[in-house]
């Protein structure tokens, strides 16, 4: 071990004990408050729905406890373990060449972790969603999900981590500036296909056949100055019972999606302003500012790596011997997330500022009451706590809390 396996061993203790202490406070938290309807909400909510909401919440964390041990055994077991090292070792001796081998070596890296990930989503879906009456999944329609991401990870998977082998090993020193630019057209590309082409596989998206809601909604668009290809439903019940809608696609392929649960809940005008908060992240141009936040932060990753690889250290300090291109990009996606845990508040931060910029662009387009009514409504429907640790929330959730945000509404509404 040398310095830098301290470095990052002390950033995977803060990290984890961390994430431990804010789930145990939020469980305490909301707890806490489990048998008080907020003065805010006492007319709209009942209290057998907000202690839901409170059981629901502190379930998932005393889940995700078990998960967040678990992904650190994992991570410890790939790196100072030897489960790279023994990975990297069983594909070499097969004889490949160095650019087949490593991919194979980090497709197979990717596979074996989905699997190892696979016990906890299932028991997420059949235990813990059940138990609280989200689950309408079936165990067909799970394993046929995952076989399908599983192809698509191991298809798009190969021919971009060829792309990146081949950039490391044949552009010289600056390589991960080119990988970056094909990082960077990759997932614009992915925006513009994943609506027409990926997530057909998984649901079924029909176009909106309420004649009175439709012409509602495209005279909003108008209002609003948005074009799209189409307003579609999604059949979200099929798996879940919560409820949903967003845009997606990129140029010609953006279209609007509502899940068939959402419209079950509330009523056209609640969907309307709903729909006017998403069409606000659009208008005030959300979804370009996090698509540059994110490509400064992966060029500052890329060129982190591009420094690193070439460094003993850093392979050393993270427990393998062997030094490649695929090896060097495994580790790296090990020990990221490691270190950018700690800029998490800062980029939920900035999500909540685009929440409140967006409902108030919807108070102002649409309706501040109707927007409240259906955040409501979908608090309600979804079981989100309303009294979430206020450290917790400042750490973790991209929206910000209901009493706060509904709040703001009622500010911009009067």
């Amino acid at each position: 071990m040398n310095e830098f396996s301290w470095i990052f061993l002390a950033a995977l203790f803060l990290m984890t004990v961390t994430e431990l202490w804010l789930s145990i406070r939020q469980g305490k938290h909301v707890q806490a408050h489990r048998d008080k309807v907020p003065k805010a909400f006492e007319d709209q909510i009942s209290l057998s729905a907000h202690q839901k909401a409170a059981d629901y919440t502190v379930a998932k964390g005393q889940f995700g406890r078990k998960e967040n041990i678990y992904g650190v055994i994992i991570l410890l077991v790939w790196t100072f373990g030897g489960g790279l090292a023994l990975l990297s070792n069983a594909w070499d001796g097969l004889g490949l060449s160095p650019m087949l081998g490593g991919v194979l070596f980090l497709l197979s890296f990717i596979v074996i972790g989905s699997l190892l990930d696979l016990p906890f989503s299932y028991y997420r879906t059949f235990v813990l969603e059940d138990k609280f009456g989200f689950n309408r999944n079936t165990p067909v329609l799970f394993f046929s999900d995952f076989v399908k991401q599983l192809l698509l990870t191991v298809v798009m998977g190969a021919l971009l981590i060829w792309v990146a082998l081949w950039m490391m090993q044949s552009t010289g020193e600056f390589w991960w500036l080119y990988l970056w630019a094909a990082w960077i057209g990759f997932g614009l590309f992915m925006m513009w296909a994943y609506p027409a082409f990926i997530a057909p596989l998984f649901n079924k998206f029909t176009p909106l056949d309420d004649a009175d809601l439709q012409q509602r909604v495209e005279n909003l668009l108008a209002r609003c100055g948005f074009k799209s290809q189409g307003i579609f439903v999604m059949d979200g019940s099929r798996r879940s019972g919560h409820g949903n809608a967003y845009f997606t696609g990129l140029g010609s392929n953006k279209r609007i999606v509502f899940f068939d649960t959402l419209l079950n809940t509330l009523n056209e005008d609640q969907i309307e302003a709903v729909l006017a908060h998403e069409l606000g992240h659009f208008r005030r141009k959300h979804v370009v500012k996090n698509m540059v936040v994110m490509a400064v932060i992966s060029l500052i990753g890329l060129a982190l790596l591009g420094w690193a690889s070439a460094q003993t250290w850093f392979y050393d300090g993270l427990g393998v011997s062997q030094q490649s291109n695929a090896m060097a990009l495994a580790l790296f996606m090990l020990v990221i997330p490691v270190f950018m845990f700690f800029l998490h508040p800062l980029m939920t931060s900035l999500s909540r500022k685009y929440e409140y910029e967006a409902d108030a662009y919807a108070a102002s387009v649409s309706s501040a009451d109707d927007l409240i009514a259906a955040l409501v409504a979908l608090y309600k429907e979804n079981a989100s706590t309303l009294t979430p640790d206020p450290l917790v929330s400042a750490v973790y959730d991209s929206h910000p809390p209901a009493a706060m945000r509904i709040a703001h509404l009622q500010t911009n509404s009067a």
